[in-house]
C-alpha cells in the first residue's frame, strides 16, 4: 500500500488522536549508538512528539562511519514526512572529513528544527595543578599536554585544534572511541585533560571529581555556572557549540516541515522535557527550520577549512 503523505495524515491525526494510532508510524533514525547524549535527546523527542502528532515515532539506531550509515539512510528514505532523522553537528563536520561520501551531509536534508544547543567543555582532575585555563594553557606552552575527545572529527577535536591556534599551546590529542573511556584515563590520570559534551561529565564535576576549567558557549551554561565560558578565560571572541535537533530527506513537502518545527518547539516546552535535558547539561533552543539550515551551512564551511589546514582524518 502506498503511503499517504504526513502532510495529509497530521490534521486528522490532530483532531482524532485515538484513531490515528492505527497510521503509519514516523521513523526517527539515530546514526549512533544507544545510550549517548544524541541519541538521548532522539528519544526523548519521539517519545514527546507521539502524542503531540498522534500518531507513534518509532526510533531506529543505525550506528556506523562516523555515522554516515544512518545519515546515508536517511538522506535516501522517501521524502513523504514518515522518515526523520536525529542530526547534529557532525552533518556539518562529515562533509569534510569524509569527503568521498555518496550524499551530501547538508545538501541532501531539510532541515526541521535545532533542538538543543550542547556546550563543550575542558574538563582536568579536580586535584590537577591548573586552577584555570590560562594556567592549562602555559603549561602547554611549557611542554605537550594529551587531551583526550570522543574521536578524531569530533567537534571536541575540532575545538582543541582552534583553542591551540588561539592560545599557541601545544596538546596532544588522543582520540578515543567514545566519551566515556576518555574521562575514565582522565580519573585514572593518563590523560591531562578531556574536551567532550558538558552533559558527559556534569555529575564529575557537581561531585568533586573533576574541575571545569571553561565551557565553549558564548554564555555560561546553566548546568555548570560556575565554570567560565572561553571568551572569560582569556579566548575573547571564540564561542562553538555543538547541536541536536531533526533533519529529513531533501524534497520533504515544506508545509510538512513547517508542521514538525511547531511540533517540536511544543514539545521542548514541556517543563518534563525542559528538567530532563538540563539535567543532562544540554539546553533546549528552538527556532524556524531556515535557521537551522543556515547554521549548517556556515559550519559546514567552517571546519571544511581547519579540517582541510590541519590535515585531519576520521577514526
Amino acid at each position: 500500500m502506498r503511503r499517504r503523505p504526513l502532510l495529509a495524515l497530521l490534521p486528522a491525526l490532530a483532531a482524532a488522536p485515538a484513531r490515528a494510532q492505527s497510521e503509519r508510524p514516523i521513523r526517527l533514525i539515530v546514526p549512533v549508538a544507544p545510550g549517548g547524549s544524541q541519541d538521548i535527546v532522539a528519544r526523548l523527542l519521539a517519545r514527546h512528539l507521539g502524542p503531540v502528532l498522534g500518531t507513534t515515532v518509532v526510533v531506529e539506531n543505525h550506528p556506523g562511519g562516523g555515522s554516515n550509515i544512518g545519515y546515508e539512510l536517511g538522506a535516501r528514505a522517501r521524502p513523504d514526512g514518515l522518515t526523520l532523522v536525529a542530526g547534529s553537528d557532525s552533518l556539518s563536520i562529515n562533509r569534510a572529513l569524509f569527503p568521498r561520501l555518496s550524499f551530501d551531509p547538508v545538501e541532501d536534508f531539510a532541515p526541521v528544527a535545532e533542538a538543543t544547543s550542547v556546550p563543550q567543555i575542558l574538563v582536568v582532575k579536580a586535584d590537577a595543578p591548573y586552577a584555570d585555563l590560562a594556567a592549562f594553557i602555559a603549561a602547554g606552552r611549557a611542554q605537550p599536554l594529551a587531551v583526550g575527545t570522543p574521536g578524531n572529527g569530533s567537534l571536541a577535536h575540532l575545538l582543541i585544534e582552534v583553542i591551540q591556534q588561539a592560545s599557541e599551546s601545544r596538546w596532544t590529542h588522543v582520540p578515543y572511541r567514545g566519551g566515556a573511556l576518555a574521562v575514565n584515563d582522565l580519573l585514572g590520570g593518563a590523560l591531562q585533560g578531556v574536551m567532550i559534551n558538558i552533559g558527559a561529565v556534569t555529575q564529575h564535576v557537581q561531585a568533586g571529581r573533576l574541575r571545569g576549567l571553561a565551557v565553549s558557549t558564548a554564555a555560561r551554561a546553566q548546568a555548570l555556572p560556575a565554570v567560565p565560558t572561553l571568551a572569560e578565560a582569556g579566548l575573547g571572541g571564540l564561542a562553538v557549540a555543538g547541536w541536536h535537533g531533526l533533519v529529513a530527506p531533501r524534497g520533504t513537502d515544506p508545509a510538512v516541515i513547517r508542521r514538525l518545527n511547531a511540533a517540536v518547539r511544543q514539545v521542548l516546552d514541556l517543563p518534563e522535557v525542559r528538567e530532563r535535558l538540563f539535567a543532562l547539561g544540554i539546553e533546549p533552543v528552538s527556532g524556524p527550520p531556515e535557521a537551522l539550515g543556515e547554521r549548517m551551512r556556515a559550519d559546514a564551511a567552517r571546519w571544511a577549512e581547519l579540517i582541510r589546514r590541519t590535515g585531519m582524518r576520521p577514526d
